[in-house]
């Protein structure tokens, strides 16, 4: 790789830091390319990313991003995951860690706090952004429709009182 290409790469890498809220670092050894293209694709449909990464490039793009933290992670067969989503990432890599051996979570960083692997998987086990998005408009939602249905209760008994009358009325 020539210089130009290297620095290609480590802007490339910049951008992702910052524009990422959420960095799992991992070591991967041995992955098969249909594994990696596998965890990908669950990575995407997710809204995050994977990407196997080179120590030295990725410690100089670090280098003064708000995840410098995280350079003493990039020892060894390296790889990122990352994402806008404060979760996405660390929940597809634990669930596929736990599935592969091959791939092993050293933890993790959400924008200028360090998380250890198992700081990573505590914050997997949480609900995406967009889970507790839904379960707040179920919480506003549910009280409108049982004022709702309310509401409407005596309307119906009072409808039904009358049918009944008219109903005996004629019978008579």
């Amino acid at each position: 790789m020539n210089r130009s290409e290297k620095s290609e790469v480590i802007g490339s890498l910049r951008k992702i830091f910052d524009e990422s809220t959420m960095v799992v670092v991992a070591h991967q050894k041995g992955l098969s390319v249909a594994e990696v293209t596998n965890l990908r694709a669950k990575m995407r449909d997710a809204g995050a990313s994977f990407k196997v990464t080179k120590n030295r490039l990725t410690r100089l793009a670090l280098d003064g991003s708000k995840f410098a933290h995280l350079i003493e992670m990039f020892k060894g067969p390296t790889a990122i995951a990352y994402s806008k989503d404060p979760i996405a990432a660390a929940k597809v890599a634990v669930e596929f860690a736990k599935g592969n051996d091959k791939l092993v979570i050293l933890g993790g960083g959400i924008e200028e706090k360090t998380l250890d692997a198992t700081a990573v998987d505590t914050l997997a086990k949480l609900p995406s952004l967009d889970g507790l998005r839904g379960r707040i408009v179920g919480m506003i939602v549910t009280p409108a429709t049982r004022l709702a249905t309310l509401a409407q209760a005596p309307a119906g008994q009072i409808a039904r009182v009358i049918k009944a009358y008219s109903e005996k009325d004629k019978a008579a």
